[in-house]
């Protein structure tokens, strides 16, 4: 994929690793709207790396389709989604509740299959596309206290394995991008982010691998990838 020129549509884009794709791919030549549900985050991030801000909330369809208009009528077209938005709570098996499961797949399951399935239409007709589902190595493996959420990630990483099979016929091409830990807002309460130490991940790192696979040639495809730190102790 050229990234130069592209139209490439982020969730979450207000913090963390989606904010720091959407300045990394305005750098290489993108043209690149980001949503967020909280405006004066959102427009501080737009304002920081020089993407499109859309209010939106990628749990509420009502929103899912706003933001499909607002970007089309903004750019004339999308070439690539990358559903980075997600939220995360840790809970031990005795203290889960059911809203829990709700609240997180409304966001993480339910809002990135509806946000994919509104790209898929756009790529089906012009026969390309991208898609990168941002998932977590708690996709590939539990840890304590991550039933929900790490079931909302095996939950995405499911869905993704579904879409490369259904859509390749169609020349669009679905990526899984796995972080482990990485300094950033998500899972706490007053969503502001963490300052990554030398020896952890930060949200560049995640950045720099969404672009390297987009950077492919569009002839072949990374099914998964995960993102570790070198030496975290």
């Amino acid at each position: 994929m050229q990234i130069d020129g592209a139209r490439i549509l982020i969730t979450g884009g207000s913090l963390g690793i989606g904010k720091a794709a959407a300045r990394r791919l305005v750098e290489s030549g993108a043209r690149v709207g980001i949503t967020g549900r909280d405006r004066v985050r959102l427009d501080a991030a737009a304002k920081e790396t020089k993407a499109w801000p859309i209010r939106a909330d990628v749990g509420n369809p009502d929103d899912v389709k706003n933001t499909f208009d607002e970007f089309m009528a903004k750019f004339g077209g999308l070439d690539c989604l990358i559903n980075n938005a997600g939220i995360a709570r840790r809970r031990l098996l005795q203290d889960i509740r059911v809203e829990d499961f709700e609240e997180i797949f409304r966001v993480n399951v339910y809002g990135a299959a509806m946000m994919a399935a509104g790209a898929v239409k756009i790529f089906k007709e012009q026969n390309y596309g991208h898609i990168v589902n941002i998932g977590s190595t708690a996709a590939v493996r539990g840890y304590e206290g991550g039933s929900v959420y790490g079931a909302s990630k095996f939950a995405l990483r499911g869905m993704t394995q579904c879409w490369q099979i259904e859509l390749r016929k169609h020349n669009v091409r679905v990526f899984l991008v796995n972080p482990s830990e990485v300094a950033t807002a998500i899972g706490s309460k007053d969503r502001k982010e963490r300052p990554a130490p030398p020896n952890k991940l930060s949200s560049d790192e995640i950045a720099h691998a969404i672009q390297s696979v987009l950077e492919m040639d569009n002839r072949g495809f990374v099914p998964e990838l995960e993102v570790w730190a070198t030496n975290p102790w």
